[in-house]
C-alpha cells in the first residue's frame, strides 16, 4: 500500500565461523492489513450465517471491451477481480444479487443471508474498489466517468457469472448504482430493491435553513474543502494507524449497539463486525474516492435520479427505516414521474442501516415485495404485513 508507513526491525547476526540463522524480520505495518486480512475477516464474520456458501475472485478483465481507458488509466493491465459470495438454495429460486453501500461490504448484510438464501438464489458482492475486490488506483476525473466505473465494472462481472432477469438490491450508494445500472441496462434486471438509496434527494429542493447556515459559517466552509479535497473517513482510519481499529470499535459499538434502533448486536457479532470494518476501511484507496463526484457536500447528488425517473423501466420497491437519515419524499417525487410499479415500504425501530437494525421486519418487507417472484403460480397477493409502513 503506497501509504503505508513500514518499521523493518532486524538483528544483528554473529559473526563467528559457526553463525546462527538469523531471526526472521519482523515487519511492523502502520496500517495493519491487506486482502488477505479483509478474505479472513469476511470468513469469520460469516461463520455465524448457517447457510453453506462458495466463495470467488470473478475475473472482469482490466477494463471495458473496447475501450482504451482501464478501469479508469490504471497504469496496470493486469485482469481485476469482483470478490463474491454465492448461497446455497433451493434448485430453481429466483436470483437476486445484493450491492452494498459506501464505506460497506457484502458482509454487512450477514444478519440477512439465512432468510433471503431460504426463498432465492442469494449473490452478495464487493463492488469495484471496495471490500475483498481489486482496488485499482482511481483517476477518475467527472461524475459520468466515476458512473461508469461502478455501472461497467458490474456489467462485466454480470457477463462472467451469466446472469440475466435478476432482483438487484441495492443499499445507500449501492441503490444509486444499482438504480443507475438498471437504467443503462433495464433488460436484466426484473426487479429493484432501493434500501435508503441515495441520489434521489438535491440541495436545492431538501437543503435546510440550518444546513444552509451552516455551509455558509467557517466550520461548514472547512469541511466543504476537506470534501471537494476528497478527504474520506478511511483517510482519517489510515492516518491513525493501528488506533484506527479503536475508532471502529466505538463506532460500531454505539452505531449497533447502545444507539441502535432497533435489535442491536449480539457481543460477538459486534466484535466480528469490528474487525471487517477496520480492515475493509484501511485497506488501499479506491473506490472510495468516488465521493466527492457522486456527491456534494452533505451527501446531495450531482445527478440525481429524480430527473431520470419518468426513464425509469424496471418495478422498483423502496425500503426504508422509520429513522433513515435518507429522506423517503425523494422516493415519493421519483413516483410520480416513474410509468411503472412502484411501492414505497417503511420498517420501523430501523435507521439507516435497516437490515442490521431491524432485520426480522426488513425480510417480511422484501419477501411482500417480491412474492410474486416466489410464488409464481400464486396471483394472490399477500396481505400487507402489520408493524410495517406502505407510504
Amino acid at each position: 500500500m503506497g501509504d503505508q508507513f513500514v518499521a523493518v526491525l532486524t538483528s544483528e547476526s554473529s559473526q563467528s565461523t559457526n553463525q546462527e540463522p538469523k531471526p526472521p524480520v519482523r515487519r511492523l505495518k502502520w496500517v495493519p492489513t491487506s486482502t488477505d486480512h479483509i478474505i479472513d475477516a469476511e470468513k469469520r464474520l460469516l461463520s455465524v450465517v448457517k447457510t453453506g456458501y462458495t466463495t470467488e475472485q470473478v475475473n472482469i478483465g482490466s477494463g471495458p471491451p473496447g475501450s482504451k481507458i482501464k478501469w479508469f488509466r490504471s497504469s496496470s493491465n493486469e485482469p481485476r477481480y469482483i470478490n463474491t459470495v454465492t448461497f446455497d438454495s433451493s434448485k430453481n429460486s429466483p436470483t437476486i444479487v445484493l450491492v452494498h453501500g459506501y464505506g460497506a461490504s457484502q458482509g454487512f448484510f450477514f444478519r440477512n443471508f439465512d432468510t433471503l438464501a431460504s426463498k432465492f438464489q442469494v449473490i452478495a458482492i464487493d463492488q469495484l474498489g471496495w471490500g475483498g475486490s481489486s482496488r485499482p488506483d482511481f483517476t477518475c476525473k467527472s461524475t459520468e466517468e466515476t458512473e461508469a466505473w461502478f455501472i461497467d465494472s458490474f456489467e462485466e462481472w454480470r457477463k462472467a457469472k451469466n446472469l440475466t432477469n435478476f432482483i438487484l438490491l441495492g443499499h445507500s450508494f449501492g441503490g444509486y448504482v444499482a438504480s443507475k445500472y438498471a437504467l443503462k441496462h433495464p433488460e436484466h434486471v426484473k426487479h429493484l430493491v432501493l434500501v435508503g438509496p441515495a441520489g434521489f434527494t438535491t440541495e436545492l429542493e431538501h437543503s435546510s435553513e440550518q444546513f444552509s447556515k451552516f455551509k455558509s459559517s467557517w466550520k461548514g466552509a472547512v469541511i466543504n474543502h476537506f470534501w471537494e479535497s476528497n478527504f474520506t473517513p478511511q483517510k482519517l482510519i489510515r492516518g491513525l494507524g493501528p488506533w484506527g481499529r479503536n475508532i471502529v470499535q466505538k463506532y460500531t459499538g454505539n452505531r449497533f449497539g447502545s444507539y441502535s434502533q432497533g435489535d442491536p448486536l449480539t457481543e460477538e457479532e459486534s466484535k466480528l463486525l469490528t474487525e471487517y470494518i477496520y480492515h475493509t476501511l484501511a485497506a488501499k484507496a479506491s473506490g472510495e474516492l468516488c465521493l466527492k463526484y457522486i456527491f456534494s457536500f452533505g451527501a446531495f447528488a450531482r445527478k440525481p435520479l429524480l430527473e431520470s425517473a419518468s426513464e425509469w423501466k424496471v418495478p422498483t420497491t423502496f425500503i426504508y427505516g422509520s429513522e433513515d437519515w435518507m429522506n423517503f419524499q425523494g422516493a415519493v417525487r421519483a413516483r410520480k414521474e416513474m410509468k411503472v410499479p412502484c411501492d414505497i415500504i417503511r420498517v420501523p425501530q430501523a435507521g439507516h442501516f435497516v437490515f442490521i437494525d431491524n432485520p426480522s421486519r426488513f425480510h417480511e418487507a422484501v419477501l411482500y415485495a417480491l412474492n410474486k417472484y416466489i410464488s409464481p403460480g400464486n396471483p394472490e397477493i399477500p396481505p400487507f404485513p402489520e408493524g410495517l409502513t406502505a407510504v
